[in-house]
């Protein structure tokens, strides 16, 4: 059972993988060292951002058509209120670099080591592809 209070804080990605349930291959979901932060806080709102760690800059400003596409899956975010339940947390989603996501519940297994945090969540569609995937997230508690 995980007390929410140790949740609190910011954890810094070390590794997200996604496996895919219906082959079994496990690759990074955005590179092999992505850049990404999730934030629990004491009042009951979360967020997170991750983003590809070898994201080209944009020519110019504003980026063009495909340079924005390439910046958007680039990336993952969204925020919003959690609530722990014995090995899990929830995310109610209230806005999302998806806006499909905006308004869900997204379930997520925890699993806490010190200043470690493992993240593994349901099966879902994968938001980039749609396959089913088991997504995980190991992330160190920032600033330990």
């Amino acid at each position: 059972m995980t007390d929410r209070s140790q949740l609190i804080g910011t954890w810094r990605a070390l590794s997200w993988t996604k496996t895919f349930t219906d082959t079994g291959e496990t690759v990074d979901v955005l590179g092999p060292d992505p850049i990404g932060f999730i934030t629990y806080s004491a009042d009951g709102r979360m967020h997170a951002i991750f983003v590809r760690s070898d994201r080209p800059e944009p020519l110019s400003i504003p980026p063009s058509p495909d340079e924005k596409l390439a910046l958007f899956d680039s990336m993952f975010a969204y925020a919003g209120t959690y609530s722990v339940l014995d090995d899990r947390v929830v995310h109610a989603v209230d806005v999302s670099w998806n806006q499909a996501w905006t308004g869900s519940q997204q379930v997520r297994f925890i699993k806490l080591s010190g200043p470690k945090l493992e993240v593994t969540a349901e099966p879902i569609p994968d938001p980039f592809t749609g396959r089913p995937v088991v997504g995980r997230v190991l992330f160190r508690k920032w600033g330990i």
